[in-house]
C-alpha cells in the first residue's frame, strides 16, 4: 500500500506526516493487501481568517474497484484525519464485502 501525503496552505511537518502514516497503516491493516494507494490531501480552507477550516481528503484506490473519496472539515486537523481514516476504512470494507457477496451470488447462479 502506497501512502502519499500532500499539504496545501501550510507546511507538512515530520510529526504530522508520521502521524498520518501510522494512522493509515493501522486503520487499513485488515485490507492492506487489497488497497493499492492512499492519497491524503490536507488543506487550510480559510487560511489566516480562522474558523472551521482544516480539511482532510482521502482517496483510496482498491484493486479491481473504483476509488473511494472521503473528506471532513474540522477545527483540529488531527480530528479530521482520524474521522476520515475511519470512514474510509469502513467504506473499503463495505465495498469489498459487496464485491465478495456479488461474486458468490454470480457463481451460485451459474
Amino acid at each position: 500500500m502506497q501512502i502519499t501525503i500532500q499539504a496545501h496552505g501550510f507546511p507538512l511537518t515530520d510529526s504530522l506526516e508520521k502521524y498520518i502514516q501510522d494512522r493509515i497503516r493501522f486503520t487499513f491493516s485488515r485490507v492492506t493487501n487489497r488497497v493499492r494507494r492512499v492519497l491524503v490531501t490536507l488543506s487550510d480552507i480559510n487560511d489566516p481568517r480562522g474558523g472551521v477550516d482544516k480539511r482532510c481528503l482521502i482517496e483510496v484506490r482498491i484493486d479491481g474497484l473504483s476509488s473511494i473519496v472521503i473528506q471532513d472539515v474540522q477545527n483540529d486537523l488531527y480530528i479530521a484525519i482520524d474521522r476520515v481514516a475511519g470512514r474510509a476504512a469502513r467504506s473499503v470494507l463495505r465495498r469489498l464485502q459487496t464485491k465478495i457477496a456479488n461474486g458468490a451470488t454470480t457463481k451460485a447462479n451459474i
